[in-house]
């Protein structure tokens, strides 16, 4: 019995340093494994400022954005009457090399009061990206300066409505190697209809190339986005220097007039320390930081 008990401690001991072992080794030595950074925290906004056209920067109007379930909400069950406050929700730090995912589902009708003339906000929210400081937008302005990552929901209707289609408030980009300035373009993404979960995915390598992704597959892709255009106003014109080349910024959700869901965004930064001696080096970095190495 001694010998049987203290052949089992010993082989608890062993199996206790394996344990350990393989923690450390799959911890700070992994240098593939992805550090996702979660946006929302599926807790509260935080996080977050939000901004409503014709309203104070942090005024959170009829209490649209909320936080419910474990999901970021767009609610409009408080509003009577709508007069292009469209909102949007920034996260409190810029980024410039990344890989963005979020997971949304639009959910019950438009606003009411939007009236026929926006009936093309129905289920649409986007992902705003290389948005400028949400503190310079003037009081009255409508969108940021930006490159939207559309998303749009189907309508039922047997008519096809691709979504993570590229919109461009206040900016223009280049797409096929040519100057390209309409407003939206469409992805080549399938229809969602209903109350769906869709899971999309943004790669971002500053102003060198964007690419949107759903479920895995890329449906659109362009470059060398840059501040021109309209589809944004009012805006400061020390803010808004059209030529100039969008290489990073701020990201934010939209309140278009669609109530929607967010159960999920996450961000990958793709910044980093790059030198492989570094404690903190990973191996999907694609733009270094040296300052940020840590030995």
């Amino acid at each position: 019995m001694m010998h049987g008990t203290l052949v089992r401690a010993v082989g608890a001991l062993v199996l206790s340093g394996l344990a350990l072992a393989g923690a450390a080794t799959s911890g700070q030595d992994d240098t593939s494994r992805k550090e996702w950074l979660q946006l929302f925290n599926g807790r509260d906004l935080s996080d977050w400022v939000i901004k409503f056209a014709h309203h104070d920067l942090g005024e959170n109007v009829n209490n649209t954005f909320r936080v419910e379930d474990g999901l970021l909400k767009v609610r409009y069950d408080k509003w009577t009457t709508f007069d292009r406050e469209f909102g949007h929700i920034f996260y409190k730090q810029p980024f410039s090399y990344y890989l963005l995912a979020a997971e949304y589902r639009f959910v019950g009708e438009q606003v009411a009061g939007a009236g026929p003339a926006l009936a093309w906000a129905k289920r649409n929210n986007g992902l705003m990206l290389h948005c400028p400081d949400p503190k310079t937008m003037l009081k009255d302005q409508d969108f940021p300066i930006s490159i939207e990552v559309q998303l749009l929901g189907g309508l039922s209707d047997g008519k096809p409505r691709s979504t993570a289609n590229v919109c461009t408030p206040g900016t223009n980009i280049v797409m096929n190697g040519q100057f390209h300035t309409p407003h939206c373009t469409n992805s080549t993404s399938k229809t969602y209809d209903g109350d769906q979960w869709v899971r999309v995915e943004v790669l971002v390598h500053g102003d060198e190339l964007v690419r949107h992704m759903i479920d895995g597959q890329t449906v659109l892709e362009y470059t060398r986005p840059q501040i021109g255009g309209g589809s944004a106003s009012p805006t400061d014109p020390k803010v808004k220097v059209d030529g100039t080349p969008l290489t990073g910024g701020y990201i934010s959700l939209q309140a278009e007039t669609a109530p929607a869901d967010f159960r999920k965004v996450e961000l990958l930064n793709l910044e980093g320390c790059m030198d492989p001696k570094a404690r903190n080096y990973k191996t999907y970095f694609v733009r270094s930081t040296p300052n940020a190495c840590r030995y």
